[in-house]
């Protein structure tokens, strides 16, 4: 990690600290960044400053803690000063309430009034206790500044102050500065080429029937748009739904399953060296109408038969042309039953496709909601995550993905060229963090 912290050196970062008992962490994070040579600025809150006083943070950072908006020292446009000289604005911890203040778009205090003013990356670090965070006004909070382009690192699993353990344990100091070093350095993804499909695909019976799904689309989609911010240059290539493209990604619209493995082919490349990473999140049709009427098909007393045949399994196909562990596959279960046999049928299908990985859920869980309860199913491993706003959900997927592209993307020079299983690829260093 010592290389990736020079992206420090010489920026500008604004670290907002509310009232939580983990409130000490930030007086860690503060270190770690002036060390690596970060000019830091701390706003402190009312409450925040009940736990960590002001004489810490000046001592570390050689200057004033900055309380007041009004600060006639300062012209009394802080807020706006502040907003427009820092490269990010870390708040860590963010409390449930700070989380409220900022998704209803409130600027009663220097933090909040920062926010609203920033156009630089914002990174809200939560800390809070398991049921606060459990709770469906958190939920709605962190949705909304999600959808604002808001980043969120954390909370994990752990003990927090009262001796409970869940989900609501800030994230360690270290693990933050890996968040900031990857957004300031464009991301821990940049250069990373990704495909993503999402959405339903829809088989035509006649010019105005058709068979599908009730695939939203939600999850690829929050999953293209997380990769992008973290500096992947990525592929959408999206069924027939109606949701908005997410900044930075390109989209190819298809409508059909074979639309979409000709699209995908064509995405990968013939040889798939055009990827580094599918996920294939698209809930493909298993069946088509074997004839497509080109006139609607007429009510009629006797009943209607229609003949379907299948569609290809174009992950499947894929996991056969794979040679070695480039592109990196994801595969996507949607699921009826138990966790159990849930997980044994994503190992199966972890197996018939030879995936990396299957994001395996409950349909009930999923299907056009704007929250998702998922496992992760790999050889030797089945994580269970929480239920969590679906661009939570991706991010932990792209955390996965990461760690597992650390150790497989080749360099710049070699990108593009043929490789013979003769002469393998040469890989990067995994990356220290």
């Amino acid at each position: 990690m010592a290389h990736s912290l020079e992206v420090l050196r010489g920026r500008r970062i604004t670290v907002g600290v509310t009232g939580s008992i983990a409130a000490y962490k930030a007086v860690l994070l503060v270190r770690l960044l002036t060390k690596a040579g970060a000019r830091v600025n701390v706003v402190s809150t009312a409450s925040a400053r009940a736990f960590v006083g002001e004489s810490t943070f000046s001592g570390l950072t050689g200057g004033p803690v900055l309380t007041d908006m009004f600060d006639a020292r300062r012209g009394g446009e802080a807020h706006v000063e502040l907003a427009q000289s820092s490269d990010l604005l870390v708040i860590a911890p963010a409390t449930a309430d700070v989380l409220a203040r900022l998704a209803a778009g409130r600027a009663d205090d220097l933090l909040t009034a920062t926010v609203l003013c920033a156009r630089c990356p914002v990174l809200v670090v939560p800390a809070m206790h398991p049921t606060m965070w459990a709770h469906p006004a958190t939920a709605r909070s962190v949705a909304v500044l999600v959808e604002d382009g808001v980043e969120m690192a954390g909370p994990v699993e752990g003990a927090v102050a009262s001796g409970d353990v869940g989900l609501g344990r800030m994230i360690e100091p270290e693990d933050v500065v890996k968040r900031i070093v990857a957004r300031l350095g464009g991301g821990e993804l940049a250069g990373v080429r990704l495909v993503v499909t999402a959405g339903p695909t829809v088989e035509d019976i006649d010019p105005v029937r058709f068979i599908g799904n009730r695939s939203s689309g939600k999850m690829g989609f929050a999953l293209a748009g997380r990769a992008a911010m973290r500096g992947a240059a990525v592929t959408l290539v999206a069924g027939p739904v109606a949701l908005e493209t997410p900044p930075g990604v390109r989209r190819v619209d298809v409508r059909s399953a074979l639309d979409l493995k000709r699209e995908l082919l064509a995405a990968l490349g013939p040889d798939l060296s055009a990827a580094d990473a599918l996920l294939m999140c698209a809930a493909v049709g298993d069946f088509r109408a074997e004839h497509v009427a080109t006139d609607k098909l007429k009510r009629g007393t006797a009943g209607l038969t229609l003949r379907l045949v299948q569609n290809p399994d174009v992950l499947s196909e894929i996991g056969a042309m794979r040679r070695g562990k480039r592109p990196v596959l994801v595969g996507f279960a949607v699921e009826t039953g138990t966790d159990t046999e849930i997980v044994a049928r994503a190992r199966e299908k972890l197996r018939k496709k030879r995936v990396d990985v299957v994001v395996a859920n409950h349909a009930a869980e999923s299907m056009g909601r704007d929250d998702n309860r998922v496992l992760l199913v790999g050889e030797g491993f089945a994580d269970a995550l929480p239920a969590l706003p679906k661009a939570q959900v991706a991010d932990r997927i792209v955390d996965w993905l990461a760690t597992q592209l650390s150790n497989t993307v080749v360099t710049r020079a070699t990108r593009g060229a043929r490789h013979s299983d003769a002469a393998p690829r040469r890989r990067k260093k995994p990356r220290r963090r």
